[in-house]
């Protein structure tokens, strides 16, 4: 059985039963206990429980009461908890921490009839933008072993990319779906804020934390978020509202579509062979009928700072938890309970997490909350206000993903900055609670992908879809593989 199927291939396979649910997970099974070790892509797995799952699912399907996604096995980035697995965020401070319940949105797709097949390594509490920060090592681009796959989603992209798994989770804190579906080749989804439920998803930043799909499509995508989005009573910030049937505009054509670019986006930083691949894509929607017209974020050099002061002093006060008394990681040798904390926290926690810690603690304490959080919330509603006055104008707006294709590994190390410099063009997104899809756009003469992502209104999910099926459905890009490399 060949491992480059999509998600949708699958369910076909299934559904006619030209496979089983055994057969299809056995097969990743094998493949990963192949690949996984160059890429350290995944960092759990449990042969036994996603057999069990799938012969679950064979049940399903033999009874003739199965989903699209009964038995199409699936990755879950480890920030995600699910009960019996051991969810640890990529962390020492989580090392020995299994999850006593499931995310909503895993039960979502476990109620689907999808079958686990591990979890997938990432920065540390999803801090980072290389997959370079975890515990448990780095984790290589499939493309190029020696570039990063991107973060914190990193390994969640790369199984994709390696073709380990069909599909996975991943969580956009400031692009952490996004920047490594560009850099891996694959599709990935962030859904507006408050869409998908974020109960049992461990928290980074809680007012920007968002789970969304990752595949090698679009069309893959939106099967996913048919079953995982939803109103959750748990989780205070689940917005209620009908459900949708995100496949819907599918097959919608683009003639009229008013697509608008950020001028902002397009200047000094910006790669040549990025910017390159973006035309490519242009001219896709172009020969579709689609108009492309200027528009202007013009505080887009302040969604940096902005969201690096927000998101940092949101993790510092939910990271707090973790302090060797509840459970998490606590230090073997300490005299009295102060002690036990500092020393708790100081082995639990890498290097990246520590400065966005302090930083927060930081911007919170007093005679700096109004220099820097207040300000930084002022900027926020600032930068939301920008991207309604472009949809005025647009019917989405498109724009890179990153500066540049996938940096090489250890490239940042010294200078933190510039990971963080490298998403200026997510976390303007995030900041103001947008849906964004990123797709694959192109290949630098390198042979690294480079993706693009098209940015909509709050629940224009199904046509953020839509439109990026049609620009797969006439260009290849999302077809190609690391193996011919």
């Amino acid at each position: 059985m060949p491992k480059n199927y999509t998600l949708k291939q699958c369910s076909d396979l299934l559904q006619s039963k030209q496979a089983s649910a055994i057969e299809l997970a056995q097969e990743y099974l094998a493949v990963i206990e192949e690949d996984n070790a160059g890429l350290n892509a995944y960092v759990t797995l449990d042969k036994e429980r996603t057999l069990a799952e799938a012969r679950a699912a064979d049940v399903l399907l033999e009874q003739g009461s199965a989903t699209a996604l009964t038995g199409v096995p699936i990755a879950y980035k480890d920030i995600f908890c699910q009960q019996g697995w051991r969810s640890a965020c990529s962390s020492k401070m989580l090392d020995n921490f299994i999850a006593p319940y499931t995310a909503t949105v895993v039960q979502n797709l476990l109620d689907a009839g999808m079958v686990t097949l591990g979890r997938t390594n990432m920065d540390e509490f999803a801090m980072g933008s290389t997959t370079e920060s975890s515990h448990y090592g780095i984790t290589r681009n499939p493309w190029q072993h020696e570039h990063v796959p991107g973060g914190s989603s990193g390994g969640s992209a790369a199984v994709i990319a390696a073709r380990l798994a069909p599909a996975a989770l991943g969580s956009d804190t400031g692009g952490s779906i996004r920047q490594p579906a560009s850099h891996c080749g694959i599709t990935g989804l962030k859904p507006t804020y408050g869409v998908v439920s974020r109960f049992g998803m461990i928290a980074y930043a809680s007012s920007f934390d968002q789970a969304g799909p990752m595949a090698q499509t679009a069309e893959d995508c939106a099967l996913l978020l048919n079953s995982m989005a939803g109103f959750d009573e748990r989780d205070s910030t689940s917005i209620e509202r009908d459900k949708e049937d995100y496949t819907r505009d599918l097959n919608h054509p683009l003639h009229g579509l008013k697509v608008g670019l950020p001028r902002e986006f397009f200047g000094e930083g910006l790669d040549n062979q990025v910017h390159t691949s973006i035309n490519n894509v242009i001219e896709v929607l172009k020969k579709q009928g689609a108009e492309i017209i200027d528009v202007t974020l013009p505080h887009t050099e302040l969604s940096i700072p902005a969201y690096y002061v927000l998101a940092s002093a949101e993790a510092s006060t939910n990271l707090s938890r973790y302090d060797g008394v509840r459970y998490g990681h606590r230090a073997a040798k300490f005299s009295n309970l102060e002690e036990m904390y500092s020393n708790s926290r100081a082995e639990g926690f890498g290097d990246e997490v520590k400065r966005r810690i302090m930083i927060g603690t930081y911007v919170l304490s007093h005679g700096y909350y109004d220099a820097y959080y207040l300000k930084a919330q002022k900027l926020r509603r600032i930068v939301a206000n920008d991207f309604q006055a472009a949809l005025k104008q647009c019917d989405i707006i498109l724009a890179p993903v990153a500066p540049t294709a996938a940096p090489a590994l250890a490239s940042h190390n010294s200078d933190p900055v510039q990971m963080y410099l490298s998403d200026i063009y997510t976390v303007s997104l995030n900041l103001a609670g947008l849906p964004g899809i990123a797709l694959p756009a192109g290949f630098t003469t390198d042979g690294l992908p480079v993706g693009v992502q098209l940015i909509g209104n709050y629940f224009a999910e199904s046509r953020l879809l839509g439109i990026a099926h049609q620009i797969q459905q006439h260009s290849d890009w999302h077809t190609r593989t690391p193996f011919a490399q």
